[in-house]
């Protein structure tokens, strides 16, 4: 599975929607990217690509976009 692959699968799973929903989806954009969301999508990103996100980067986190640019600039995931 690439890391791509892996990514969406984790905002999929986790806020329960379908690939199709993922282009230009900000937090609070789906029912369930709530603050609780939130942190278990980051929770669960962290856990697929075995990090650990720096606080600042998870306030930064607010959308699909902003994510794969914080992972691929602060934790060399490759996209």
């Amino acid at each position: 599975m690439t890391n791509l692959e892996k990514y969406v699968q984790v905002f999929c799973e986790t806020l329960q929607i379908t690939e199709d929903k993922l282009d230009g989806l900000k937090y609070q954009g789906v029912e369930l990217w709530d603050s609780v969301g939130h942190m278990t999508l980051i929770a669960n990103l962290e856990d697929a690509f075995d990090i650990m996100m720096e606080t600042d980067d998870i306030i930064d986190f607010s959308s699909f976009e902003k994510g794969k640019e914080i992972l691929t600039k602060n934790y060399e995931v490759e996209f």
